[in-house]
């Protein structure tokens, strides 16, 4: 089970975390993501870490602004968001698969709730 949390109001330009918390399962095997969905458009790839922390992917929209972390011993992964624009604005679900990886987020087996993020101009 993951669940999602962290999400609200922030100004352009801002910082946000959002943390994943774990639970149910063998956390530490499993590689995590972070995927967004904004209103009307279809679910967007963010990051995602693997089970060691040895393989890290962004999207390009957020190379160099989103930092993905993750800690096994407390089951949690975090997605620290600066410099945030508006076109951030989505629900941010996290995802878990057994494989490596992935920049597609059909792969991802187990989703959480999500948590919404808006961002203002």
């Amino acid at each position: 089970q993951l669940q999602a949390s962290g999400g609200g109001l922030v100004q352009a330009g801002g910082s946000l975390r959002l943390s994943c918390a774990a639970s149910g399962r063998t956390f530490r095997s499993y590689s995590i993501a972070w995927i967004r969905q904004a209103p009307g458009k279809e679910r967007e790839f963010v990051a995602a870490i693997s089970w060691s922390g040895g393989m890290i992917l962004y999207a390009d929209s957020v190379k160099g602004r989103f930092t993905i972390s993750r800690d096994n011993a407390k089951n949690t992964v975090d997605l620290q968001m600066n410099i945030v624009k508006p076109e951030d604005t989505a629900v941010y679900y996290c995802a878990a698969r057994t494989g490596p990886s992935s920049y597609n987020h059909n792969l991802y087996n187990y989703w959480g709730q999500g948590t919404l993020v808006t961002v203002s101009s």
